[in-house]
């Protein structure tokens, strides 16, 4: 599998790249955010790992300007950022990623947590039946969105949360459980998280679907 990593610090690049390429990953390296873009146009990676402060482009733009193309829909992007306050978390989300990762970087964390985000990518989902709620169909096959004749671009954690909710119908699903379930128990991300992905489903699918039930968790409407 392809993985890009996108970093002005030689350092940090060089590290990466030596402990992902001993797990076996085919790993490509860029230097500033215009190459990263052109690297993942060439060879097309499944999971991008963007340094947020990077010249040319930062990681936000980079981001931004790929989620453009519904060709990089699949793609997984993670920031590398050495902020975790809430509006970097925010930022990263709304441009369309999926995860970050603060720095400093220990290899056996990163690591595991690529290796979660990989296993994550790679189930098996040839078998499973569309799913419908109301007008939306999920392909999840395909992994694409319908709602009645158009079709719904979603960033692919803005689709897993969209899957884990509509799986059942009417159920409450706590926080908890979403996070688990979506970003996994071995992620650690920010408490803000799941409400600007949420957020962005109601703006791109409408706010008759999802409903908060507040202080618990979300539920998908029938």
């Amino acid at each position: 599998m392809k993985i890009l990593i996108a970093d002005d610090d030689l350092d940090i690049l060089e590290m990466m790249e030596y402990n992902l390429s001993k797990e076996g990953y085919d790993v490509i390296c860029a230097k500033n955010g215009q190459e990263a873009i052109d690297l993942v146009e060439e060879h097309r990676p499944v999971l991008a790992i963007l340094d947020i402060m990077m010249p040319e482009k930062d990681g936000v733009e980079v981001c931004a300007t790929l989620r453009q193309n519904p060709v990089y829909d699949d793609m997984m992007i993670l920031f590398l950022t050495a902020r975790s306050e809430d509006y970097t978390q925010i930022a990263c989300y709304e441009s369309g990623g999926d995860d970050y990762i603060v720095k400093p970087i220990k290899p056996r964390v990163l690591v595991s947590r690529i290796k979660g985000i990989m296993r994550r990518y790679t189930v098996d989902s040839a078998n499973s039946q569309p799913i419908c709620i109301k007008d939306i169909v999920i392909d999840l096959e395909k992994h694409q969105v319908q709602k009645g004749n158009l079709e719904v671009t979603l960033a692919k954690k803005e689709f897993e949360l969209l899957v884990l909710l509509s799986s059942r119908s009417g159920k409450l699903f706590t926080r908890d459980e979403i996070f688990n379930k979506v970003w996994g128990i071995d992620q650690v991300i920010g408490d803000r998280t799941i409400d600007v992905h949420i957020r962005k489903l109601r703006e791109k699918l409408g706010n008759d679907y999802i409903k908060t039930i507040k202080g618990i968790g979300y539920k998908m409407e029938a």
